[in-house]
């Protein structure tokens, strides 16, 4: 069984006793409001920072044992970090902890990553604080990705739909997201192209924010994403396994 597989079916089996609808649904009431994601990322000229926080990764293992998620986001803020992306999935060592003391740390908005394959998980993300979420098309077909976008943004978070292929590409462009994501890192063998954004933002709209995510470890390479008018990119183990990750962030921005 696929990485992906394993994961998407440990969520699936997770939620069958995890919080109700009407739970989450009622927390969410009195969540912070929401802080907009997508305007975070629309730097006329810049390449913006999603700078993720990462334990591990189910094929590298520990990045970080002493990671702390309130001090590290505050360090990627300082170094100008547009937005924070914090993973909540237990396979990448993940809590929704993490997820709300990221937020309480910064001003900027937080975007969870999760595996999120049903309803519920939208709700919960607004209640643990989440201003954004992300959609995989690899696990979604194109009218769960059309809903839980609309799902998303009636609790007023966006949603970053990530592709990996062209086919998914497709589907991805049909439920008309305003934020799209193309992962340099393949989720069934976690190898890395980078060209793979440079060729599938060719196809994507000028009017929807294209974010390039994973494989980012050079100013050279995010020069290179800027110049072919990428708007942001996502950035995890590279910034968590620096010993200082302001200084890390400063300079992937050239700052």
């Amino acid at each position: 069984m696929s990485i992906l597989r394993e994961i998407v079916r440990a969520k699936r089996k997770e939620l069958k006793t995890g919080p109700r609808l009407e739970e989450v649904r009622a927390r969410s009431k009195d969540a912070s409001p929401v802080r907009p994601f997508k305007a975070a990322l629309k730097k006329q000229g810049e390449i913006s920072l999603i700078a993720e926080i990462k334990r591990a990764s189910p094929v590298k293992g520990e990045f970080n044992s002493k990671l702390n998620p309130a001090k590290i986001a505050a360090a990627y803020e300082r170094a100008g970090a547009s937005a924070i992306s914090a993973l909540t999935n237990s396979f990448f060592r993940g809590s929704n902890a993490d997820l709300q003391a990221a937020r309480g740390a910064v001003a900027i908005p937080v975007l969870r990553k999760e595996f999120i394959v049903e309803p519920v998980q939208i709700w919960e993300s607004r209640a643990i604080g989440a201003d954004a979420i992300l959609l995989l098309a690899q696990i979604l077909d194109k009218r769960q990705l059309a809903e839980f976008r609309e799902m998303a943004a009636e609790l007023g978070m966006a949603s970053l739909v990530e592709v990996f292929t062209e086919e998914e590409l497709d589907v991805a462009l049909e439920s008309r997201p305003e934020i799209l994501g193309v992962n340099n890192r393949d989720l069934e063998t976690f190898e890395v192209d980078l060209g793979r954004s440079l060729k599938l933002q060719r196809r994507v709209p000028r009017e929807i924010i294209f974010v390039s995510e994973s494989g980012i470890s050079k100013r050279s390479e995010v020069e290179r994403l800027r110049e072919a008018g990428i708007d942001a990119m996502l950035v995890g183990e590279e910034l968590v396994k620096a010993k200082d990750p302001e200084a890390r962030v400063r300079e992937l921005l050239g700052k």
